[in-house]
């Protein structure tokens, strides 16, 4: 699509020669107007530069510019000139103006300005896109749940979003931290900051240091230049540090360091650097055991841990699999170009009754795997990895061999109270999804329960 210069001037003879020079010469669309005012009801158009005369009838060329930053203050504006005064040219930029040129104007010095414009105008519109992209994309709204579990870690996410309180996110493998992370950063006040993210465990020990902060040249052993670290490129951002919990005794001093006086010196360097970062951590381990095992700082933890927020694996969250299962059912059948309409009732049963260890990273691998190698409509069993097909009777059978050997006999009724405390575990205290799993009706289990002293 052709690009739309409008020319304001209220000259004619300089209108057609710019308007000869603009479609003509180089092939894009022009508009003419001979002040501001009839440019102004145009505008909704939305050209893509204008060239604009700064002494107008009525609204002046200035003037002019100073409304039309107001309406998009990106859009290029080059002035145009007989006076040729400085004063005149620095006001312009001054306001805005991308260029300016006195007349008679040289064509080719306004042919490369225009190109290098329009192409600046572009770039600015593509970032601004992708902004807006990322924030869609990392809104609540793209996060798929309908666990009453993680509509409380939302509302714990939101009392965070628009302060700057160090967060530590909590939770397995495949739970979703970063996504988590993300919709904090992208949703709060720090959004068109970077947002850098670094895993403090595929990072070997003895690079970390300077990937977190930078090293100067000749700090060490092939820095042959200056490098800047994760905390500059994230300044007046976000910095997240996924599994926090690997991290050596001394970067968590120098971490510390960064959090209590919001500075750090780059690896062989000197040079103190302010930084003003937002920290938001996470790890699948338990800290305050780390702690205990004199494993990680107190102090550090401490300040880590001041806002923490645990995400729940899935098995603790059975109501999200279905969802799940149609949202990425949907996503793969757009990737692979399919028409997948579900699973058949036996295979759903075996994906709701699977613990899920690898969480929701694990489930969407494997229904990807599943929909690239079935050619039904409806995924089946044998669509299903072994592992998940197995699981019924593995369990059933590791139950076996530690319960029953030739040298116990348990009695009976033992047998009902674990099992029935076994189902209330594994439900999270779901006294209906234990008795349907039990497969007793729910006044047996209540009845069970009070018996045996189990507390719902």
């Amino acid at each position: 699509m052709s690009k739309l210069i409008f020319i304001v001037d209220d000259e004619q003879s300089i209108s057609k020669l710019l308007s000869f020079w603009v479609k003509d010469k180089w092939g894009y669309e022009a508009e003419i107007f001979p002040n501001s005012e009839s440019m102004f009801k145009k505008l909704s158009s939305k050209p893509d530069l204008i060239l604009l005369d700064i002494m107008l009838p009525g609204l002046d060329g200035i003037e002019t510019l100073k409304r039309i930053k107001q309406i998009d203050e990106h859009l290029p504006v080059i002035m145009l000139s007989a006076q040729g005064r400085i004063d005149v040219a620095v006001d312009s930029i001054k306001y805005g103006a991308y260029d300016y040129f006195s007349k008679p104007i040289d064509q080719q010095k306004l042919e490369l300005a225009l190109k290098n414009a329009i192409r600046s105008y572009d770039l600015l519109k593509e970032v601004q896109n992708l902004k807006e992209h990322v924030k869609k994309e990392y809104s609540f709204d793209n996060i798929i749940s309908a666990d009453g579990k993680m509509q409380d870690v939302f509302k714990l996410v939101s009392k965070v979003l628009d302060n700057d309180i160090s967060v530590l996110i909590y939770g397995e493998s495949g739970t979703g931290k970063e996504l988590i992370a993300r919709a904090i950063h992208y949703n709060g006040n720090r959004k068109d900051k970077p947002f850098i993210v670094v895993n403090c465990a595929s990072i070997p020990r003895e690079l970390l240091e300077s990937e977190l902060f930078g090293h100067e040249k000749g700090s060490f052993t092939g820095a042959h230049q200056r490098k800047l670290g994760k905390f500059e490129y994230a300044k007046d951002g976000t910095i997240f540090l996924d599994e926090v919990g690997e991290l050596e005794m001394l970067l968590q001093a120098k971490l510390l360091r960064v959090i209590q006086q919001k500075e750090f010196e780059r690896v062989g360097g000197t040079e103190l650097i302010k930084t003003n970062v937002r920290i938001i951590s996470a790890t699948n381990r338990d800290l305050k055991h780390a702690v205990e095992q004199k494993q990680f700082r107190e102090d550090l933890y401490y300040r880590l841990n001041s806002f923490p927020i645990f995400i729940p694996p899935i098995r603790q969250r059975r109501a999200d699999i279905l969802v799940l299962t149609e949202y990425f059912l949907e996503e793969f059948n757009k990737k692979l170009q399919k028409n997948v309409k579900g699973f058949t009732k036996k295979a759903l049963k075996l994906i709701y009754e699977y613990d899920w260890p690898g969480n929701v990273r694990e489930m969407e691998n494997t229904i990807e795997r599943c929909m690239i190698i079935s050619e039904k409509d409806h995924l089946d069993v044998d669509d299903l990895p072994q592992h998940i097909r197995a699981a019924d009777t593995s369990v059933s059978t590791d139950q076996q061999n530690i319960m029953f050997t030739d040298y116990n006999i348990i009695p009976f009724e033992k047998i009902k109270e674990k099992s029935i405390r076994h189902a209330l575990k594994v439900t999270g205290g779901n006294i209906v999804e234990a008795a349907r799993k039990l497969q007793l009706g729910r006044a047996t289990i209540y009845r069970l329960m009070e018996k045996y002293g189990i507390e719902g």
